[in-house]
Formats: structure tokens, sequence, C-alpha cells
């Protein structure tokens, strides 16, 4: 399928896998991958696949911030998702997707950071939050938020032994999510917007704009691509993001829900005690 046939496409308001231009492709979330990680996720848009770990360890605050611990985003871009990608040390692209994830999360206060404190001007909470694409069909960015989000939501804060974190073991205090905002990315082709590019369509992006919103706000904006956005495009962008957001963000709402019932349910089950049984229904 050459270029020519895409942009064709596009110019009649159609797509090469029938979508609408605003239509993401199907969304799935699952977390609890890593049996090891203090949460974990993957998410898969259409053909798109991208594994998140959380990490957790015991650090020092940063001196103008000694009350507060932290977010670390790294993104390894690697030839098992993409013959485009390359072994070695992370490129522009890798460290791209993880400033994005990192700005989402970060300027939109969905971690207090604050609560990251274990002693103030000695002790912080850091959060390690490492991207692992395993297949690249195209919009890795809005992929790799919502499964950063999924981990993030479901990880646990391990135990502690002689001011040591005690890999593979886990308390039952959850890290608390302020709110989930989603991140949408638009791709700008002539006079086109589109959502969730697949790889070919990016083949042949002017420019891309990403957006971090959340009830309506907007907390981040990155652009790529060699060429301009104009002001009007970027309003239309910002009003899709807006429009849309409520979808993203339901696909990892449902999700959620759907495991704290379940691991509830298996709870209850475990302790075995006749007065838990009338609970069950209910989860």
């Amino acid at each position: 399928m050459n270029n020519e046939y895409i942009l064709s496409l596009i110019q009649q308001d159609k797509r090469v896998d029938e979508r609408k231009l605003d239509q993401y492709r199907e969304i799935k979330v699952e977390t609890k991958i890593s049996k090891n990680a203090e949460g974990s996720a993957r998410c898969k848009i259409g053909d798109t696949e991208v594994l998140v770990g959380v990490k957790m360890d015991i650090g020092e605050p940063y001196t103008d911030s000694p009350d507060e611990g932290t977010i670390i985003v790294t993104a390894e871009l690697s030839p098992i998702a993409s013959p485009l990608f390359e072994l070695g040390p992370p490129g522009q692209q890798a460290t791209e997707l993880a400033r994005i994830v990192d700005r989402g999360i970060r300027e939109s206060k969905a971690i207090d950071f604050k609560k990251l404190c274990i002693k103030e001007g000695e002790k912080i909470w850091l959060i390690f939050i490492d991207i692992y694409p395993l297949n690249d069909d195209g919009n890795l960015i809005d992929a790799s938020v919502l499964a950063s989000l999924a981990a993030l939501k479901n990880a646990k804060f391990p135990k502690i032994k002689d001011d040591k974190v005690v890999f593979g073991e886990f308390t039952d205090k959850k890290l608390e999510l302020t709110k989930l905002p989603v991140t949408l990315t638009f791709g700008k082709i002539n006079d086109k917007i589109l959502v969730d590019l697949n790889s070919k369509e990016e083949s042949v992006i002017d420019a891309r704009l990403s957006i971090s919103v959340y009830d309506e706000n907007i907390h981040a904006m990155q652009k790529g691509g060699d060429k301009v956005i104009t002001l009007e495009d970027v309003e239309k962008m910002i009003d899709l993001a807006i429009k849309k957001e409520k979808e993203l963000r339901s696909s990892i709402k449902w999700l959620i829900q759907k495991y704290l019932q379940s691991m509830k349910r298996q709870e209850l089950l475990e302790q075995g005690h006749y007065k838990y049984q009338w609970a069950l229904h209910y989860y």
C-alpha cells in the first residue's frame, strides 16, 4: 500500500481500515501482568501493544522539594516492536515518548508527590514507570499513557526491611491516583485531522499534537512533526480531545472496577467463613 493511496483516502475522509477520522481502534487494557512488579498493565489499541511495569524504591528527595517523592519514566523501543527500532541507548523517539507520559501525569498532579515523602529531607518514594512496546502499529503514545495509568492504579507499595525494599513482597497499601488524565494524539495530514493513527498513516503525517486532558481541563501538550500546526488546528484538536477523553478513560475505569471486584471476591472466598458468603453477590 503506497503513500499516495493512503493520502487519497484521507482526502475523502476515509481511512485504510475503514474507520472515521475521529474514531479510535478497539482498546483493551489488562492489569497484573507481572507478579514481581509493584504494578503492571498491558494496553492494546488495535494491533499496537504496550506493556508497562511500575517499580518503587526509596531514595533521597531533590533539594528544592525535600517533602516530595517523584516519578521516573523510561521507554525502551526494541526491534521486537518494529523493524524501525534499533538496539542501544534510548533515542529521540523513546525519550519523547517517556517525556509525554511523564508530563501528563506530573502536570495534572495525578499523583500527590507529598504523599510519597517518607521522611522530609531524607527519604522519599521513587516511582519508576517503565514502558515496553511489544508491537508498534501506530499511536504508541496514547497506548503507553493508558497502560501507565492502569499500572499505577493497581500498584501496591513494597514491604520495607532495614530501610530497604524487599523484592517481590508487597503491602496492602495501594498507590493513590487523584485523577486519570488520558492523552489523545492527533495527526494532521494536509488539511485533515485524525485520531489514533496507525503506522501507515503515521508514515505520511505532517504534524502531530498530543494533548493530556482530564475532566475537560488541558494539562500538557506536545507537538511533533516538521510542519506547522495553526492555532485554528490546535483549537479543533483541543475540542476533539475534550469530546473523546471520556471514551478513553472509560476503558481504564471499567477494567479497574472489574479488577477490584474480582480481587475482593477472591479474598472473601479464600477466607472461607460462612459469614462472608452473603457478601459475594455484591462484588
